[in-house]
């Protein structure tokens, strides 16, 4: 089958967005800041400034950081960077901590001076973290996205600068997607080009939520929703997201492979395809075709929202789940194109309130939503239409609506969130 006009770029979107990361992502590009800020300084640090926007004060404020023997916080993201991280490993920056680099982490946070202070710009993603020792200082600012280190620097002494225009400079144009292309894409997709990253995110993915449906993390939803309604391959859709989500809100070590920054929206975009492609018995094929389109169109709704705002993420991943159920259930562009309109209309109202272990139920209600609005149009072809609410003709243009709800008019919203987190 003939290729799409843009079959590289969209292969090269999946391959930058589909990367492991251990632990919550906000805590963890603080840790990998701070990582970067030490090694600069070369020295222990005596004190520690960490700025950051407000959606990372959220989102760091109620998860466990892993590999720290239980702490939470900002305090303890900066401390675990500066006493164990390894900044070659970027998003699995503390991935390899000793008992002894856990016990001088509590050390830092007795005797290293860290203050934390709420970023005073219109970036809703930044982070800096500079520390001082002997005189000296070295600093490391990281915006727009996890990685995307701007400034590495020590004293007057620039080490690093990268590009700050923000992620269309640094990374694949992602406002080439849309629904067409994305199920066009899956259907000439040579299963080779993307084996290597799809097969890590059904690895990993599957690995943390089959340890939390074990038990023993957060508040077990997954476990909570398989013993309330049985095995039903819908019901272990929800189970594994939601599981997945349990383990990683509360500092279970293992790694997940994230969509648009964010693990929880990986496992959502991920496992619940996962789980119907294994009742069905699909080949990897297939399964991988299936996954291009739920990651692909969960990155293309974050493209319009960002990284980071009070719209509540599983929801674009939990429709990017339904849309690649979909489509490994033989489903194309006008049954997928319906089973998004139709999702977005039933949850997109969810907010975002900081990463924590609630966020497993609410991905479980995105993924039923998901699936809600799936069967719908497959069962009659009922659907919600233009002009009920946000919903207009043209699934891109009610997508554009939610990048819009989310973007600007939530904002207020955001605001209100974060002061009634911070105890305001």
């Amino acid at each position: 089958m003939e290729k799409t006009p843009h079959y590289e770029s969209y292969v090269q979107i999946l391959k930058e967005e589909l990367i492991p990361a251990m632990g919550c992502t906000e805590p963890i590009a603080i840790a990998l800041a701070a990582a970067k800020a030490r090694k600069a300084l070369g020295a222990r640090p005596q004190t520690c400034l960490v700025e950051v926007s407000g959606n990372i004060i959220k989102n760091v404020k109620a998860v466990t950081v892993p590999n720290t023997g239980g702490l939470k916080g900002i305090e303890a993201a900066a401390a675990a960077g500066m006493a164990a991280g390894r900044p070659e490993l970027e998003l699995e920056v503390l991935s390899r901590v000793s008992e002894a680099e856990i016990s001088d982490m509590r050390t830092l946070l007795d005797t290293c001076a860290i203050e934390v202070r709420p970023f005073k710009g219109d970036r809703v993603f930044y982070i800096c973290v500079t520390v001082t020792a002997d005189g000296h200082a070295a600093c490391c600012e990281i915006v727009d996205y996890h990685t995307n280190i701007v400034r590495v620097q020590r004293d007057g002494e620039v080490l690093f600068r990268g590009g700050d225009a923000g992620e269309t400079a640094a990374q694949t144009d992602r406002a080439l997607l849309s629904v067409e292309e994305i199920i066009q894409f899956a259907d000439c997709l040579d299963a080779s080009d993307v084996s290597e990253v799809l097969g890590r995110q059904v690895a990993c993915n599957s690995a943390i939520s089959t340890e939390g449906l074990k038990g023993g993390w957060g508040a077990e939803i997954g476990r909570t929703l398989r013993s309330l309604y049985g095995n039903d391959v819908s019901v272990r859709a929800r189970a594994a997201a939601a599981a997945g989500s349990d383990a990683r809100m509360s500092g279970c070590g293992l790694p997940v492979v994230i969509v648009s920054g964010s693990g929880n929206q990986g496992m959502t975009a991920s496992l619940p395809v996962i789980e119907f492609a294994r009742d069905m018995g699909a080949c990897d094929d297939l399964l991988y075709r299936a996954l291009a389109v739920s990651n692909l169109v969960t990155i293309h709704q974050k493209t319009g929202i960002g990284r980071l705002s009070a719209f509540c993420g599983a929801v674009s991943a939990g429709c990017g789940a339904a849309a690649g159920i979909a489509y490994l259930e033989g489903g194309r562009y006008d049954v997928i194109a319906h089973t998004i309109a139709n999702t977005l209309a039933i949850c997109s109202g969810m907010i975002c309130d900081g990463a924590k272990p609630s966020c497993a139920a609410k991905i479980a209600s995105a993924v039923d939503a998901g699936l809600m609005g799936y069967h719908m149009y497959c069962d009659g072809s009922h659907q919600f239409v233009d002009g009920e609410g946000i919903i207009r003709k043209g699934v891109e243009n009610t997508i554009g609506n939610v990048g819009r709800l989310a973007r600007q008019g939530m904002r207020g919203t955001d605001e209100e969130i974060l002061e009634m987190m911070v105890g305001k």
